[in-house]
């Protein structure tokens, strides 16, 4: 008698197949996850325990992203729920409004851009302008010096008259 009760209590693999609906490597990965190592009879034929099979089904459902098969239930009452019509307008709305706002936030920032080319044009002029002055300077700053000394050359002999000095350059 007792051993009647074991044999009811128990399931081969492929009750669990069935129950689980899955295949063997699922059940062996769900095994793995859940620490449970399937016995095997007198026969050598391997069975779970039914107790086992609830612990498969909770990690299988834990594995599949719901706690247990009445949330899963939900959830495809949700996930069908998109198909009404109220909801699909609603998405649809949200959709469209979402590309109208990336539509106008691409025109305005196309249109503060659009002058930034010429601006772009015209700070390179300017560079541009800047070192030819500035080059301009140089020159000038060295025809000033040369005149100095050109002036310091000569000496007053008197009555407004000027003497030029000789400058000898070393070369």
């Amino acid at each position: 008698m007792l051993k009647e009760k074991t044999e009811e209590r128990t399931l081969t693999p492929q009750e669990v197949r069935t129950i689980l609906k899955t295949d063997n490597k699922e059940i062996v990965e769900l095994c793995k996850k859940a620490s449970i190592r399937p016995r095997k009879n007198e026969k050598g034929y391997t069975y779970f325990s039914y107790d086992e099979v609830k612990n498969l089904r909770k990690v299988q459902a834990q594995m599949n992203g719901t706690t247990d098969p009445i949330a899963s239930k939900s959830t495809a009452v949700a996930v069908a729920g998109s198909s009404n019509p109220a909801v699909r307008s609603i998405l649809n709305s949200l959709q469209d409004l979402e590309n109208k706002l990336s539509e106008r936030i691409s025109k305005v920032i196309d249109q503060k851009l659009e002058g930034m080319d010429d601006v772009v044009v015209e700070l390179i002029r300017c560079k541009t302008d800047n070192e030819s002055l500035k080059q301009k300077i140089v020159d000038l700053n060295k025809e000033i010096y040369q005149l100095k000394n050109e002036v310091n050359s000569y000496k007053s002999v008197g009555f407004g008259f000027y003497k030029k000095k000789e400058i000898y350059i070393w070369e």
